[in-house]
C-alpha cells in the first residue's frame, strides 16, 4: 500500500510538471501553432467577420483581432484608431458612435490594393467584438485572440463572460498595462505578450513569470534558436509576429517557434503539413 501511494505521488508530480506550462490553454489550442492575423487577411478584408470565418474554415488555432471603444461605449473591431487606412470615410473611433462607424466600408483598401470590383469584394462594415465572439462560439476548434488597442480590457472581458466564452479566448498586445489588466480581472485567460525584436528577453521572461503570462511573442527579426530555447526553458511558450513569406516561416519553425501570426494562414498550414510527411 505504501509503495502504491508513493507511486501515485510521483505520477502526480510528473503529471503536474508536464501540464503546468499549458495550464491556461484551451485543449488542442497549439496543435497547428497558426494564428490568423486579423483573420485570413491575405484573402479577405482584415478584421471582418468574413476574414475570421475563413480562418475558422481553414482550421487555425487562433483568429486574432484588434479592438477599440467607440464614443458610445461599443467595443468595435479595427486595427487603427481611425478608419482612414481601410475605409472610404475617415472617422476617429473614439470620437464616433457605432452607428456612424457602421457607415464606413472597411473593405475599400483591400478592394483597391487587389484590383477587385465591388461585385467581387462587397462592402464590409465594422463588426463588434460581440459579433466575433459569437462567430467563434459556433465551433470548438478555433479560438479568438483579442488585441486591445485602447484601454478597454475590462469591457472586453465583460463581453466574453456574458457570452460564456472564457475558454475560447486569449489576449495579446505589447502593452504591459493591458496584459496585466487581463490577468488581474481574469487570471485563467491566456496572455500572449507581444515584444519588439530589440526587446530584453531575460527581462521579459522575468516579468512574464511574475505576471502569469503564458507566452512571449517576439517580432520575427528578434528570433534566434538561443532565444527560443531560453523562453522554453523558463516554462513559457514562444511565438512570433507577423510573417507571410515561406522562407521566414520555415526558419521560425526550424528554430522551434510554437505560435506564428500570419496574414496567410493557409501557407503556414501547408508548410507545417508538408514538414510532417
Amino acid at each position: 500500500m505504501k509503495n502504491k501511494t508513493l507511486l501515485l505521488g510521483v505520477l502526480s508530480v510528473f503529471t503536474f510538471s508536464i501540464s503546468a506550462k499549458s495550464n491556461n490553454f484551451p485543449a488542442d489550442s497549439l496543435h497547428r501553432g497558426v494564428t490568423a492575423h486579423r483573420g485570413n487577411s491575405i484573402k479577405y478584408p482584415e478584421n471582418t467577420l468574413q476574414a475570421f470565418q475563413s480562418g475558422v474554415d481553414l482550421g487555425v488555432d487562433w483568429v486574432e483581432l484588434d479592438i477599440y471603444k467607440s464614443k458610445d461605449g461599443k467595443i468595435v473591431v479595427l486595427h487603427d484608431p481611425t478608419t482612414k487606412r481601410v475605409g472610404d470615410i475617415d472617422l476617429t473611433i473614439a470620437n464616433s458612435t457605432y452607428e456612424e462607424l457602421k457607415k464606413v466600408d472597411i473593405a475599400t483598401d483591400f478592394r483597391t490594393r487587389n484590383g477587385k470590383t465591388l461585385a467581387e469584394c462587397p462592402a464590409e462594415h465594422m463588426p463588434l467584438l460581440e459579433d466575433a465572439v459569437k462567430l467563434i462560439m459556433k465551433q470548438k476548434q478555433t479560438h479568438l485572440s483579442i488585441q486591445p488597442k485602447a484601454d478597454c480590457v475590462a469591457e472586453a472581458i465583460e463581453i466574453v463572460r456574458k457570452l460564456k466564452a472564457e475558454n475560447m479566448v486569449g489576449f495579446n498586445d505589447g502593452s504591459l498595462k493591458y496584459m496585466s489588466d487581463v490577468k488581474r480581472i481574469a487570471p485563467r485567460i491566456p496572455v500572449f505578450w507581444d515584444r519588439l525584436p530589440t526587446t530584453n528577453v531575460d527581462e521579459d521572461i522575468k516579468i512574464a513569470k511574475e505576471k502569469g503570462f503564458e507566452t512571449l511573442v517576439i517580432h520575427f527579426k528578434g528570433i534566434t534558436e538561443e532565444t527560443v530555447q531560453k523562453v522554453k526553458s523558463a516554462g513559457l511558450y514562444i511565438g512570433s509576429w507577423t510573417v507571410n513569406d515561406r522562407e521566414t516561416l520555415e526558419k521560425l519553425l526550424k528554430a522551434g517557434v510554437e505560435r506564428i501570426y500570419t496574414d496567410d494562414p493557409a501557407l503556414l498550414i501547408s508548410i507545417k503539413n508538408n514538414s510532417v510527411k
